[in-house]
């Protein structure tokens, strides 16, 4: 992990948020936030030159990060910056899970197994292997969340779009994960089981959106940064 800016002075341990995808769209913008806030941000991604734009908002904004370039498909890697965290905060207050990899638009019956691969390792695998990894860090904070996020864009009112079999089906295998953890957190809160959240962002001008409707009217949607503080008050606003 890069250490670019000092974590904020005080008698005790920041609130830490653990950001994954981290290096534009919703992901960059809850950074922003959340620093703006206060919290210190681990943000992960893999584009460096990214990671070092937000990190430069961030300190102009007063706030702090640590960059961590890295793939999530990179179990070993994961796992060390689990262990990092853990022996320099010992805790995440919250987990806010926004990578995904962007398959194209393709037919059901065409779409190539690399994408597949690269889709499924990306947004269903490591997310898997990321709840146990992540959780023992939620637990120690007392009050920790994780934060996911479904996409309305591959629903057609009737089911799935045409030719978002790919998006939709890694989409929903990750959802249904975290409502199963959601839901054998629910009773168990008490006993500092992590609040899970499943939030359903309106629209956004973001580069995976472009790519699946590319003649859209970008001025109608809703920016990143409004979706951004409206999730981040309602963290904040929740007991």
């Amino acid at each position: 992990m890069t250490q670019n800016a000092p974590a904020p002075e005080s008698p005790s341990t920041p609130r830490i948020a653990l950001v994954t995808g981290a290096s534009r769209g919703l992901g960059a913008a809850l950074a922003d936030a959340l620093a703006a806030r206060g919290w210190h941000i681990v943000a992960l991604a893999r584009t460096t030159g990214a990671l070092e734009e937000l990190d430069d908002r961030v300190r102009a904004a007063g706030g702090s990060a640590t960059l961590v370039p890295v793939d999530i498909t990179n179990d070993d890697a994961m796992r060390q910056i689990c262990r990092s965290i853990h022996e320099r905060w010992g805790k995440v207050d919250l987990w806010a899970h926004t990578a995904v990899h962007v398959p194209p638009l393709s037919p059901a019956g065409h779409v190539a197994v690399k994408d597949w691969d690269k889709t499924l390792a990306t947004t269903v695998r490591a997310t898997g292997l990321l709840i146990p990894m992540v959780e023992p860090l939620l637990r120690a904070s007392g009050s920790g969340t994780a934060l996911f996020f479904d996409d309305p864009s591959w629903h057609d009112g009737a089911g799935v779009a045409k030719f978002f079999g790919a998006y939709a089906a890694s989409k929903a295998a990750q959802i249904a994960l975290a409502r199963a953890w959601a839901s054998e957190n629910a009773a168990l809160h008490a006993q500092g089981a992590p609040r899970v959240v499943i939030d359903m962002p309106r629209p956004m001008p973001t580069a995976t959106r472009a790519r699946f409707f590319p003649g859209e009217d970008r001025a109608t949607l809703t920016p990143c940064a409004t979706e951004a503080a409206r999730i981040v008050a309602a963290l904040h606003a929740d007991p």
